[in-house]
């Protein structure tokens, strides 16, 4: 059918005094389609046949794959009606499923920024798959750091982006680069900005913290409008085509070489397609503020307890400390590649940071330290008298350890406990609280009061010496002194005899 600016052509040449001949010669149109509109400008040709298409057949089945997943991709419909018999080639597909989807991309005309030197450095996180350690798979992201002026880059691979991560990274990024700059321009991310409404904007409190020493003024884009941080964007896409494809490495140290030299020898040397200068050259004329010297690089840090294994949980792993330590509470602090144990303000052990999970990082000093204890735990005096006690005693002993308290101290409570029940009360307990798994001198106590009467006792004399208050005399058992009689019987019958 022709356009109407066609049609009136046409006719404007009829009325000029044109035949249909020199019409059709002039307009590049066949002399028959110019008689047909010069009868009837109206009429349009008859519509062609549709053509079939390879496609045809397999349409039901795409439409069925799109109600089920509207962003499935060609490549993918492509394997499954090709094994379903499909001979075409993908353009086909692709050309079907962009008119079914409709998808027409409206392009936004945008005013490009370009900042002074030194006034703003954009921010955004990239994710680059994953690294295998052993069993375990961890993910790997990367925090981009451009300065806007000179586009000069800064990349730092983490496995987490955490509060504190983020921090520890965008220090080291004012390092690399030698000061900080005015703005620090974002995206929504929940480390950075807790709340916004419409041009309301709440940031994060402990990021407004790290930046506050640092004289720093946060700027969030704009909700959907990732061309406002176009630098960092394209900076990101620059990283995964450029240096992201064919590295081998194994973890996130040899990444972070890796990304570094990348940096120096590649990204900040080559000749940038905007500005037409290297990064590094165009970096000179940036003069960005001094980092106060006063501020520390920040770390992940945490307070937990310290186990009865002797060791700490951090990041899905154990770490063993100093067994002096258990029960007590200590500080960990770590980056991406240390760790370091603190009690009060003393570092009293650190660690290479271990990427795998559920497993427990010893110190050999830590280990015989805490053989030490048990033993000399186990030659006390108290300790024996408790196991001289009998079977269920030794096996209680054995178990204590489990209520994660001072052995020495339950040991005394229990040996206490025995003196004001006496050895068969204290027995009957014990194999009560095995029983039911109850380890502890409070729970032999509360078995005893609730169960049992004390004996009436005279309370010992007090002497001066306190090594003579502690002296215990062992429990005599009368099986000793039949052997004893035993003995001696024998002993008089070979005499006779």
């Amino acid at each position: 059918m022709l356009s109407r600016q066609l049609v009136f052509e046409i006719h404007r040449l009829k009325d000029e005094g044109y035949k249909a001949r020199a019409i059709a010669r002039k307009l590049k149109v066949g002399r028959n389609t110019i008689r047909r509109y010069l009868e009837n400008p109206e009429k349009g040709l008859s519509k062609r046949k549709q053509r079939s298409s390879k496609l045809d057949p397999f349409k039901p089945f795409i439409e069925g794959c799109l109600e089920r997943d509207p962003r499935v991709s060609a490549a993918v419909l492509l394997r499954k009606i090709t094994e379903q018999g499909y001979t075409g080639k993908l353009t086909i597909l692709s050309d079907y499923l962009k008119e079914k989807r409709g998808r027409v991309k409206i392009r936004k005309p945008f005013i490009r920024f370009e900042s002074k030197p030194g006034e703003q450095m954009q921010i955004d996180w990239g994710h680059f798959g994953s690294i295998p350690y052993g069993a375990t798979k961890r993910k790997l992201y990367a925090l981009v750091v451009i300065e806007g002026y000179s586009r000069m880059l800064y990349v730092e691979f983490t496995h987490s982006q955490k509060q504190e991560v983020l921090h520890g990274c965008l220090f080291n990024a004012f390092q690399y680069f030698g000061g900080t700059p005015k703005t620090l321009l974002m995206d929504n991310m929940l480390t950075a900005i807790t709340d916004r409404s419409s041009h309301l904007i709440r940031f994060n409190d402990a990021f407004l913290d790290f930046l506050r020493p640092l004289h720093i003024l946060p700027r969030a884009c704009n909700i959907k409008a990732p061309y406002e941080k176009g630098k960092v964007e394209n900076a990101i896409k620059y990283l995964r085509h450029n240096f992201f494809p064919l590295r081998e490495f194994s973890s996130l140290v040899e990444i972070q070489t890796q990304v570094l030299d990348w940096l120096d020898q590649v990204a900040n040397v080559r000749i940038h397609q905007t500005t037409s200068q290297s990064p590094k050259e165009r970096f000179k004329e940036v003069g960005l503020r001094d980092l106060p010297s006063l501020i520390s690089k920040p770390l992940e840090s945490e307070t937990p307890t310290v186990q009865k294994d002797f060791a700490v949980k951090f990041d899905a792993n154990a770490y063993t400390t100093p067994p002096w330590t258990l029960g007590k509470t200590v500080t960990i602090k770590a980056d991406q590649q240390n760790l370091w144990i603190y009690y009060k303000t003393k570092q009293i052990c650190s660690y290479p940071r271990c990427w795998e999970r559920k497993q427990r990082i010893e110190t050999k000093t830590h280990v015989e330290q805490a053989k030490l204890i048990k033993r000399r735990q186990w030659e006390s005096k108290e300790m024996a008298q408790f196991a001289f006690l009998g079977d269920e005693f030794r096996e209680y002993l054995e178990k204590l350890p489990q209520a994660n308290r001072s052995l020495k101290k339950q040991i005394s409570h229990l040996l206490n406990l025995k003196d004001q029940y006496g050895v068969e009360s204290l027995s009957w307990a014990i194999l009560k609280a095995l029983r039911y798994n109850a380890y502890g001198a409070d729970y032999i106590e509360n078995i005893l009061n609730q169960e049992m009467i004390p004996i009436h006792q005279h309370k010992p004399v007090k002497l001066k010496n306190e090594a003579l208050n502690r002296i215990r005399l062992s429990e005599p058992r009368l099986t000793d002194y039949d052997a004893i009689v035993l003995k001696r019987r024998k002993s008089d019958e070979r005499k006779t005899d």
